[in-house]
C-alpha cells in the first residue's frame, strides 16, 4: 500500500482542483429578491429578472398604494428599464422578506428622481432603516444612484422601512435583497492604528461608498459574479502624471489562501495602476487617490492586489498608506501566496474614525531592498461602517407624518437609547452634585477615593464615555488593592524610583505574574489632584493605540491616587536628548520617534467623534519602549475638543512652559492646534538636543523655539543642530523637517497643519533620509549636512555657551528649580504647570 506521505501530493492536487472548480461556479444565493417597484410586468436585466411590483405586493405594507411612470425613457443602458417606474410612499411603509439562511445580505436601492404628475422625486426626503440599523436619514435624491448596503441578518425575516420626513414623501425604483457569500466579509480585518485585529466585523452594517477598478475600464454587474459595478480610477487620482496603467488579465491566478472570483473578478485583478517611474531607479514618490467620504465614521478599506508587473518572484516591494497612516510596510505579494506570481490577493483594513470629508489612499516604493522602485494597486473598495448607534447616516430618522405602524424595532431602539442616556445623565448629575456639596463643606482639597464600596470593580460616568466599567474581568484598566501596589514596588522603595513629575513620583514595579509596570504615586501636596487622576483613567481606559501608553490599573484606597502603566524600558525622549549621559540617538531613530508620537497625537485628535486635546505635549511625556518605539503619556490635563458648531474650548491655561501655544495663552481658547504648536517645539528640541528654556544661555538663545525659528527663516538650520548629527543628515530631509516644525509654530492656529499633515511630512522626511543612505552609500559623505560653516563664526562664543550648557543641563527641568528672567516671570504662575 502507498504510505501517507505518498498520498500528500495527490491530496494537494485534489484540493487545488476542488478550489478551482468552486471558484468557477456561479454563486447561487439562498435569498434572492429582485423587485421592479411600480412596474406592472417583470423586467429582465441581463440574466436576472426583477419581478413586477404587484407580484411582490404581499411583501409590502403601506398606507397608500401609489405607483408612477417616468414621462420618457431614462437612457439606453441595460438597467434603464428599472428606472421607468417608481413606488411612492406617502407614509411609513415596510417591506418584509422571509430569510431562508441567516447571515450577511446585500440591500441595493435604486433611485431616479423623475417627475410624474404632482410628484417631483427631487422634493422627496425620507429615511430607510432595518430592524437594527438606520441606512439613510433625511435622504434627498438629485440624480440616478444605487445605494448598496450589507447587513448581517440573524432572524428569519428582514424588514426594510421607508419613512418620509415631515411634509414629504419617499420613493423607490427598484430593490434587491440578496444573500452574500460567507467568505466575502470575515473577521480578518486589521486596524491601521494598532495593527491588531478588528473584532466583530461580521456584525457591522456596511455601505459601499466606492468600488474602483484601478487601471481598467468600468465593470458592470453583467461581468461580475455578484452583480457589482466597478468604476475606473482616473477621476480619483491626485496626480495623474505619476501613474500609469497596466493590463494582463490572462495572467491572473486564483489560489488557495488568496482571493476568489466572488471577492473580485479577474478583470479587476488583471489591471492595475502603478508608479510611472520612467526608468528612473531613484524614483521616490507615492501614487495617491482621493475619495469623498462622510466624516465621523470608520471605514473598511479593501485593497485588491495582483502582481501582474513582475517577471519573477520578490521583485516588487512597496508601502501602502491610508491618509497619513503607513498601513502596510514592505508588502511583498509573492510571499503571501505560496510563491506564485499574479495570484489574486486582498487585504482588509479598518480606519480610525475619519475627521475629514476626504480619504486618501497611496502606494509607494519600499526602501527595504534595492529593488527598482515600483508600487501597484489593482482594485479598491471603501465601505462605511455603522456608528455606535447602529446608524450609517449619523442621525436618527426625522419625525414623520406616518401612522402608528412606524418601524417598531427602530422606535424601541431609539427609546431604549434615550432612556439609557437619561439614566447616565442622572448619574452624572448626582455625582457632580455630590462633588459640589463636598466642596462647599470645605473638603474640595481632600483626596476622595473614586470608589467607596471597597469592591473589586468601579464604574465611571463622564462626558467622555457612557459609563466605563473597570474590573478585573474587563479589558480596560482595573482597580488594584493598595497592598498589591506596595508589593509590586517593594513598598515604594526609593531606589526603585525612576522619575518625578507634577503629579508625583514614578516607581518601577513588578506584578505577581512578572509584568513590569510603572507606578505613578500622587503627591498630596501637588497642585494636580483628583481631576487629573480621573481624567487620566477616563482617557486611557477609552483609548488603545500602539503609540499611547497603556493604563494597566489604578488604586484609590487609603486616600491614595496611584496610576499603573505599562513599563517603558527606555524612559523619556527628553532623557535621550540631553542631561542624562545616554548614547546619542541617530537621525533615523529621532525621525521614527517623532513619527510615532505624531501618530499617537493624530489618533487623539481624530479617533473619536470629538477631538481629545492632550494639552501637555513635551519630550518628557513621550516615552520609549525597549525598541525605542514612541508612546505619548500623561493625559492628566487632557480635554475633549470643541463641539461641531464651535471652533475652540474656553479653559484656563495649563501646560508646560516653553511648549505653551502663545495663542492659547493670550486668548485662553484651546484647540487641537495647541498640541500642534507644542509638538513643533518638540521637533526643534529633537533636532538641537537642548532644553526648550535655558536661562543660563544668552538672552537670544533662552527660548529654543524663538532661537531655532530665526535660523530656520534664514535657511541655516544646519548651523544649530545637535553636534552628534553633523555630517549625518541628508539636506532635503533636514529641509522638510525644518519646514514642518516651522509650520507647527505659526502664530495663529488656523495657519498650523493638522497632526495628520505633520505625520505625513515627517514620514516624507524619513523617506528622503533613507532614499540616499540606503540606495547609494557613496553619497553619504558628500551630500549630507557638512561641518559648521564659517557663517557661524560670529557666534563662536554662543556655540561655546551651548556646548557648556549641554554638559550641565540636568538641573533644568521645565520650571523646576529654574530662576526665570523678568521677561518670563509674569508667566510663571502656580495655576500652570
Amino acid at each position: 500500500m502507498m504510505g501517507y506521505r505518498g498520498f500528500q501530493p495527490l491530496i494537494w492536487v485534489v484540493s487545488v482542483l476542488c478550489f478551482v472548480c468552486f471558484s468557477c461556479c456561479q454563486f447561487n444565493p439562498s435569498d434572492n429578491y429582485l423587485i421592479d417597484c411600480g412596474s406592472l410586468t417583470d423586467t429582465t436585466v441581463g440574466d436576472r429578472v426583477f419581478v413586477a411590483d404587484n407580484s411582490a405586493s404581499k411583501l409590502l405594507s403601506t398606507p397608500q398604494n401609489v405607483i408612477v411612470n417616468a414621462s420618457k425613457s431614462v437612457s439606453s443602458s441595460n438597467d434603464s428599464l428599472l428606472y421607468q417606474t417608481a413606488r411612492i410612499f406617502t407614509g411609513s411603509s415596510k417591506y418584509t422578506f422571509s430569510i431562508n439562511r441567516s447571515g450577511r445580505h446585500w440591500i441595493r436601492l435604486y433611485f431616479y428622481p423623475f417627475v410624474s404628475g404632482k410628484y417631483n422625486m427631487r422634493d422627496a426626503s425620507f429615511s430607510v432603516s432595518t430592524q437594527n440599523h438606520v441606512l439613510l436619514s433625511n435622504f434627498i435624491v438629485n440624480s440616478i444612484v444605487v445605494k448598496e448596503f450589507s447587513v448581517n441578518v440573524t432572524s428569519d425575516k428582514l424588514d426594510i422601512t421607508f419613512a418620509p420626513s415631515k411634509n414629504s414623501f419617499a420613493f423607490l425604483n427598484a430593490l434587491e435583497v440578496i444573500s452574500v457569500p460567507d467568505q466575502l466579509i470575515t473577521d480578518d480585518a486589521s486596524t491601521i492604528s494598532t495593527s491588531g485585529k478588528f473584532q466583530s466585523l461580521v456584525w457591522q452594517a456596511l455601505e459601499t461608498v466606492h468600488r474602483v477598478n484601478m487601471g481598467g475600464p468600468k465593470i458592470t454587474f453583467e461581468n461580475d459574479t455578484l452583480w457589482r459595478t466597478w468604476v475606473p480610477d482616473g477621476s480619483f487620482l491626485v496626480q495623474k502624471n505619476l501613474a500609469k496603467t497596466v493590463s494582463n488579465i490572462p495572467a491572473v491566478t486564483y489560489v488557495p489562501g488568496g482571493a476568489t472570483k466572488e471577492i473580485a473578478p479577474a478583470t479587476v485583478y488583471g489591471t492595475a495602476t502603478k508608479m510611472n517611474s520612467d526608468g528612473d531607479p531613484n524614483s521616490n514618490f507615492n501614487v495617491t487617490w482621493e475619495f469623498d467620504v462622510d466624516p465621523g465614521f470608520q471605514y473598511l478599506v479593501r485593497f485588491h492586489f495582483c502582481d501582474i508587473v513582475s517577471t519573477s518572484l520578490n521583485q516588487l516591494y512597496f508601502n501602502v498608506y491610508v491618509d497619513s497612516w503607513l498601513a502596510v510596510r514592505d508588502l511583498d505579494l509573492s510571499t503571501y501566496l505560496v510563491n506564485t506570481l499574479a495570484a489574486a490577493y486582498y487585504i482588509d483594513l479598518v480606519t480610525v474614525q475619519v475627521a475629514s470629508s476626504k480619504l486618501r489612499i497611496s502606494v509607494g516604493p519600499s526602501t527595504v531592498h534595492n529593488n527598482y522602485p515600483d508600487a501597484i494597486l489593482n482594485g479598491l473598495e471603501i465601505m462605511k461602517m455603522n456608528n455606535s448607534l447602529g446608524s450609517l447616516s449619523g442621525m436618527v430618522p426625522d419625525s414623520t407624518n406616518s401612522s402608528s405602524k412606524t418601524n417598531v424595532g427602530m422606535i424601541v431602539g431609539v427609546s431604549v437609547g434615550a432612556s439609557v442616556a437619561v439614566l447616565l445623565a442622572g448619574i452624572l448629575f448626582m455625582f457632580c452634585r455630590k462633588r459640589r456639596r463636598l466642596a462647599n463643606q470645605g473638603l474640595s482639597k481632600t483626596w476622595i477615593p473614586l470608589s467607596t464600596n471597597g469592591g473589586n470593580s468601579h464604574t465611571m460616568a463622564s462626558k467622555y464615555s457612557n459609563g466605563t466599567t473597570a474590573s478585573v474581568n474587563s479589558n480596560l484598566g482595573y482597580r488594584f488593592p493598595f497592598v498589591a501596589v506596595q508589593e509590586a514596588t517593594n513598598n515604594f522603595d526609593e531606589s526603585w524610583a525612576i522619575g518625578i513629575g507634577g503629579f508625583g513620583k514614578v516607581y518601577k514595579g513588578v506584578l505577581n505574574d512578572g509584568t513590569k509596570v510603572a507606578v505613578k504615586r500622587g503627591n498630596p501636596r501637588s497642585q494636580q489632584g483628583l481631576a487629573e487622576f480621573q481624567t487620566e483613567i477616563e482617557m486611557l481606559s477609552q483609548f488603545r493605540h500602539r503609540h499611547l501608553v497603556s493604563l494597566i490599573g489604578y488604586c484609590d484606597e487609603k486616600n491614595e491616587m496611584i496610576l499603573i502603566y505599562e513599563y517603558m524600558e527606555n524612559g523619556t525622549l527628553k532623557s535621550h536628548l540631553y542631561g542624562s549621559g545616554l548614547p546619542s540617538l541617530s537621525w533615523k531613530q529621532r525621525l521614527e520617534i517623532c513619527i510615532g508620537a505624531a501618530r499617537g497625537l493624530h489618533y487623539l485628535h481624530t479617533g473619536y467623534a470629538k477631538a481629545v486635546i492632550h494639552r501637555d505635549v513635551k519630550s518628557a511625556n513621550i516615552l520609549l519602549d525597549e525598541n525605542l518605539m514612541a508612546k505619548v503619556a500623561d493625559f492628566g490635563l487632557s480635554k475633549t475638543g470643541p463641539e461641531i458648531d464651535q471652533t475652540h474650548v474656553s479653559t484656563a491655561v495649563k501646560g508646560s512652559f516653553g511648549y505653551l501655544d502663545p495663542e492659547y495663552f493670550r486668548r485662553q481658547q484651546l484647540t487641537e492646534k495647541s498640541d500642534v504648536y507644542s509638538f513643533g517645539v518638540v521637533l526643534f528640541e529633537v533636532l538641537c538636543a537642548r532644553p526648550v528654556i535655558d536661562p543660563t544661555l544668552p538672552r537670544e538663545m533662552v527660548n529654543l523655539a524663538e532661537w531655532a525659528m530665526k535660523w530656520q527663516k534664514k535657511g541655516q538650520l544646519d548651523q544649530i543642530i545637535d553636534p552628534t548629527l553633523v555630517g549625518k543628515i541628508r539636506p532635503d530631509s533636514l529641509r522638510k523637517f525644518g519646514e514642518t516644525a516651522e509650520k507647527c509654530l505659526a502664530d495663529f492656529g488656523v495657519d498650523r497643519p493638522s497632526m495628520g499633515d505633520v505625520l505625513w511630512n515627517l514620514e516624507y522626511a524619513l523617506q528622503l533620509q533613507e532614499a540616499v543612505l540606503q540606495g547609494d552609500p557613496d553619497e553619504n559623505s558628500t551630500n549630507l549636512i557638512g561641518e559648521l560653516s564659517p557663517q557661524i563664526n560670529n557666534f563662536s562664543q554662543v556655540d561655546a555657551t551651548v556646548t557648556a550648557a549641554r554638559s550641565d543641563v540636568s538641573m533644568v527641568d521645565d520650571l523646576s528649580g529654574v530662576s526665570m528672567s523678568r521677561v518670563f516671570s509674569q508667566l510663571v504662575k502656580s495655576e500652570g504647570r
